[in-house]
């Protein structure tokens, strides 16, 4: 798709004393040549800003007027200048450390697949970046024409009506000397700690969490736990000779007597028979001594007090012996095994039912931001928490038991209490902080906790800014971003893969299958988006999905994980959604 460019290199700077904000240089490059850099494929680059003579001839170079009139009318001006008609217009601000080319490259995808009239970033805490983003040239001509001025105008005086968004990852701004500190601190830990994709990830956890300590439990308590040595059998299955049909016991070749008494299952057992003899019974009813077999209600035949075998009926034992399924000592389920309603029923039928376990995974949520609010009405600047009271349900699902919930103002310092006083859970599982923007804090507050970094970042769109991290005192750390979607996805992907390595237990096995669509889908890292099953087998994925909220799960049957570079019919792994 053919695009011009504009790069927003002017303003104030009023945060950092005014200086020349896009001239600092961040790993190895200014944020100026990070923001030339990702648009370097356009058809013509206007950079909006004082003069550099530095600059490349090819990036044309104005001024908004007056200077620094924000920056709708630097937009103003720098459609203006450029000379070139194409069709969409990228637009981006020069204070932004991490943008690359996929960057400018995901938009106008997004573009492509879109009717919109532009497409702008979200960063991983869902907010929108109205000055990272992709225009229909056409309607920002009528934006801009329709405002009159343009001085110091909002940026959301001239955002359209029809807008797509996409969660893009690092793309946080750099409005304060401590942001360009983080930010460098970033650049430095990205170089020692690459992203990884989701299965490096999984392995990494694997290997690189403890498995908590192991005590004995009653098994009917620990659902989510897993064997920490093996369950043998205590009593045999099943403890004494039953019938396994309803009909007739039977001693010998018949025809048979009808005795008067029944054998219910449960009910006292009738006496022994006689050659010859028979009696009424249930199944799982203890058979009487003497019995050599059981006949089944459907191939006899009574006459009066006689009963005898319906001809060319099959004779059958139909008794089940005394540990014909188990005997003492026999194995029910080895180490590793998940406590599950199977394993208790199993455990249960064979006199068994505490064992030695680890788990199940405690968890404690946070929820980080001072804009969030769970209840009573929203102030300016609110929102509403719309996936703290899910996250239960679908940790529930991965086998994981919450035990609260608690909301983090953004403070410096804020985490620190957090990551140290850790005697009541397992897992903590924070939503937001996690990216590099002002209140994001986790990942200094977990280096100060001198804590173990098992997963720095992923490879994955949306949830790169995820991390995961082993504390000193034994919990792990699963920080999630704060945008919605991408925390309920990650949450899907990597749970399970904690919960594995917490309790000593296997990954559960992958659902695997084709993606009709994967083209449409596909990007150059691994995406993950919602998927419904296909009438012939396999799942067809949503290409887009907005990612601010969890509209885009419902009447979806789940999420795949597609790689890079897939084409239609590719294997991918399937989520099911749990709650």
């Amino acid at each position: 798709m053919t695009a011009d460019a504009i790069v927003l290199a002017g303003g104030r700077a009023s945060r950092m004393g005014g200086i020349d904000k896009p001239a600092i240089m961040i790993g190895g490059r200014s944020m100026l040549d990070a923001a030339l850099d990702s648009v370097r494929d356009c058809a013509e680059v206007v950079v909006v800003g004082p003069h550099r003579h530095e600059l490349d001839a090819r990036f044309g170079q104005v001024r908004e007027v007056p200077p620094g009139s924000g920056p709708v009318a630097a937009i103003g001006t720098g459609l203006t200048a450029l000379g070139s008609a194409a069709p969409w217009v990228v637009v981006l601000a020069a204070d932004m450390p991490f943008l690359t080319d996929e960057t400018v490259h995901e938009l106008l995808r997004s573009a492509a697949a879109s009717s919109a009239d532009a497409v702008f970033a979200i960063d991983d805490s869902g907010r929108p970046q109205y000055l990272v983003g992709a225009w229909r040239r056409s309607a920002l001509v009528t934006a801009l024409a329709e405002l009159g001025s343009l001085v110091n105008q909002p940026m959301k005086a001239i955002v359209p009506a029809a807008t797509v968004l996409v969660e893009l990852p690092d793309i946080a701004d750099c409005d304060t000397h401590d942001e360009v500190r983080r930010a460098r601190e970033s650049f430095a830990a990205d170089r020692a700690a690459p992203r990884l994709d989701l299965t490096e990830a999984r392995e990494r956890i694997g290997a690189g969490l403890t498995p908590l300590v192991a005590y004995e439990a009653a098994l009917s308590e620990v659902a989510g736990a897993a064997l920490a040595a093996p369950i043998t059998a205590a009593g045999p299955l099943p403890r004494f000779d039953v019938s396994a049909m309803d009909g007739y016991a039977v001693c010998g070749d018949g025809p048979w007597q009808l005795r008067r008494d029944v054998g219910f299952a449960g009910g006292a057992r009738p006496t022994g028979l006689l050659p010859g003899e028979a009696v009424r019974i249930a199944t799982g009813a203890h058979v009487p001594d003497g019995t050599t077999s059981v006949v089944r209600d459907e191939f006899a035949a009574l006459t009066g007090d006689e009963l005898a075998r319906l001809p060319d009926s099959p004779i059958r034992g139909d008794v089940r012996k005394s540990g014909e399924d188990s005997n003492i000592g026999d194995l029910v389920a080895p180490a590793g095994t998940r406590v599950t309603a199977a394993l208790r029923s199993a455990a249960a039928s064979v006199e068994v039912t505490t064992g030695t376990v680890r788990g199940p995974v405690r968890a404690r949520i946070v929820m980080t931001g001072d804009e969030i609010r769970s209840t009573g009405p929203l102030q300016t600047g609110q929102t509403r928490d719309s996936i703290g009271p899910v996250l239960p349900d679908l940790l529930a699902g991965c086998g994981v038991r919450v035990v609260d919930r608690v909301h983090l103002r953004d403070t410096v310092h804020g985490f620190d209490d957090m990551l140290t006083d850790t005697a009541d859970f397992d897992l903590l599982v924070v939503v937001g902080a996690t990216g590099g923007g002002a209140a994001d804090q986790l990942r200094t507050a977990i280096a100060r906790a001198e804590a173990d970094i098992v997963v720095p970042r992923l490879a994955l769109r949306p949830g790169g800014s995820t991390i995961v991290a082993e504390l000193p005192s034994g919990p792990t750390v699963l920080g999630l971003p704060g945008n919605p979607f991408a925390a309920i996805a990650v949450l899907l992907a990597l749970t399970p893969a904690i919960v594995a390595a917490r309790t000593g237990s296997p990954l559960p096995r992958a659902i695997l299958g084709p993606l009709h669509n994967a083209a449409a889908i596909t990007a150059p890292v691994h995406r993950i988006t919602p998927a419904r099953y296909a009438s012939d087998g396999g799942w067809l994925g949503d290409p887009t999905v907005r990612t601010a909220h969890l509209a885009g799960l419902i009447d979806r049957d789940g999420l795949v994980i597609v790689p890079p570079d897939a084409t239609d019919g590719t294997t991918v792994e399937f989520l099911p959604l749990l709650s």
